[in-house]
């Protein structure tokens, strides 16, 4: 028998690299035999175990070759020359489903890595509503004539970088918790005329917190002491 029970159970978990392993364990047998301008008995024999075992898993499992097991004749000649062409074409049509095969299981795999990987994941509705925080924000610090401008350069610099770095999925929430300290630095200069920003950047902590506590696995909206602290001395 040409293919052992082993290597049966190994296409059936995997007929497309089963195929194309059965193909090249075909080509490997046929260079161990020197024929010259007929062929052998053996051969036949070999071929059509190999080209009926090919034409079974393709049809048993559905795969897209469009090709069908050559039909008998009395001549070895003829029916050698049809099954290794048969051979040939089913290891070709294989090669490019292999490919796409391999292509499929690195994807899948470093998709599992990346999923599995920690990170702070935002609730699709919070990530908008960061967005149109940050946009606020921007809006009122352009236009904030008390503040030098100096720093409001650097304000506006830190919030279009936080924008362009702002994702679903984000390995930290470093960028969003400096934003506390920035509304500290405007509330000492400015006083009460950086409360628009100040709640701003307030709800926005308020959101970093409950993504992060999520991320935790804390209770459902568990305080953050430190922000409550913040948020008094704001």
């Amino acid at each position: 028998m040409l293919f052992t029970p082993e290597f049966i159970r190994e296409v059936e978990e995997d007929p497309i690299m089963g195929l194309s392993n059965a193909c090249q364990l075909v080509r490997s047998k046929l260079d161990e035999y020197l024929h010259n301008t007929e062929w052998t008995d053996i051969e036949h024999e070999l071929l059509w175990e190999a080209a009926s075992f090919m034409a079974l898993i393709i049809d048993h499992h559905n795969i897209a070759i469009d090709i069908a097991l050559p039909e008998p004749t009395s001549d070895i000649g003829l029916n050698c020359g049809a099954l290794q062409q048969f051979i040939k074409t089913v290891e070709s049509e294989v090669a490019g489903h292999a490919t796409l095969l391999k292509i499929n299981a690195y994807t899948t795999r470093y998709e599992s890595m990346l999923s599995s990987s920690f990170a702070y994941e935002f609730s699709q509705g919070d990530l908008e509503r960061v967005q149109s925080l940050l946009n606020e924000l921007r809006i009122q610090i352009s236009a904030l004539e008390q503040l030098e401008e100096s720093h409001r350069q650097r304000l506006l610099k830190r919030l279009e970088k936080l924008q362009s770095e702002l994702h679903k999925r984000v390995s930290d929430l470093d960028r969003f918790w400096g934003l506390v300290g920035d509304a500290g630095v405007v509330m000492g200069k400015l006083g009460t005329d950086a409360k628009p920003i100040v709640d701003r950047i307030r709800e926005i902590a308020q959101i970093s917190w409950n993504t992060q506590s999520r991320a935790e696995d804390l209770p459902s909206n568990s305080p953050n002491p430190m922000l409550e602290t913040t948020d008094d001395s704001l």
